[in-house]
């Protein structure tokens, strides 16, 4: 029997979409093909411990077989999940896809090398421009209010006022971030991160902070990692406008807090936008 976790089977499911017994987009004659390349009999008594549906099939596959075998099947089909999205313009789940690429690498014992941390100066030093506002996910009337605020950013930047240009970068952000989700709600909604009252349901959209803004729109794919991880540290920053949580940290933002902060909502633009690759 294969090795593979619990939580591990999680992923798989959501990724190959098995909530209603179903396998991906899969047929049962496309099914058995597939796994007959593999040597495998899918539709055979061996795997209907659960039931007849591809998914409890699956589900047996994975209790059944080694996870050299398992590895490779579901390497392949996440092949074909994703040549499916990209053939035929349809979303396709990056994060839980990537879980799923080293899921399959475990199973086929293939170690995945240590992605390199990025640092500051690094972040600092790629090349972000500001996308034309037009593009970007806001109502019509917000577009000359966000424009401005750009403007008066960087002219604080230019006369030092560093804590301006924090604050300004802050409130432009939330600002896309807020008009992204209204745009597509069920994509925002359906996050796994996306912030609940006690009775499960989803908040209203004026009751997300920032921060829950950050990490669902990194979870769907419209921020990139890295600007999740700089985004958070505008946020911290942004909290400057109440002068008693600056007392309290006792830091006084400069430049380089201020080009992080400005960097940081370029590349957000960038990706709200769909500019960066």
């Amino acid at each position: 029997m294969s090795s593979i976790t619990d939580i591990e089977k999680r992923y798989m499911e959501k990724l190959l979409d098995m909530g209603g017994g179903y396998v991906l987009d899969y047929s049962d004659p496309s099914y058995g093909e597939f796994f007959k390349r593999h040597g495998i009999n899918i539709h055979g008594p061996k795997y209907q411990t659960y039931g007849t549906s591809k998914a409890k099939k699956m589900r047996a596959f994975w209790e059944q077989e080694p996870d050299a075998v398992v590895g490779k099947v579901l390497s392949e089909m996440m092949d074909s999940y994703e040549a499916d999205g990209e053939l035929n313009g349809r979303e396709i789940d990056k994060p839980v896809l990537e879980k799923g690429r080293s899921i399959a690498d475990r199973l086929l014992g293939k170690k995945r090398p240590p992605k390199p941390k990025q640092t500051v100066d690094e972040f600092l030093h790629r090349e972000f421009t500001v996308p034309n506002v037009q593009k970007l996910p806001v109502e019509a009337q917000a577009v000359p209010i966000i424009q401005s605020r750009l403007n008066e950013a960087r002219t604080a930047m230019g006369a030092g006022a560093y804590l301006s240009v924090i604050f300004l970068c802050g409130s432009v952000l939330e600002a896309i971030l807020l008009g992204a989700a209204q745009k597509e709600p069920a994509r925002f909604n359906k996050a796994n991160s996306s912030p609940k009252r006690n009775d499960g349901s989803v908040k209203q959209f004026h009751e997300w902070s920032l921060a829950q803004f950050i990490d669902v729109s990194c979870e769907i794919g419209l921020l990139k990692p890295d600007v999740k991880k700089f985004s958070h540290g505008l946020r911290d920053f942004r909290n400057y406008i109440h002068p008693y949580e600056q007392m309290v940290s006792g830091f006084t933002p400069d430049e380089h807090t201020a080009k992080v902060c400005f960097q940081v909502l370029k590349a957000a633009l960038a990706s709200v936008a769909g500019e960066r690759r």
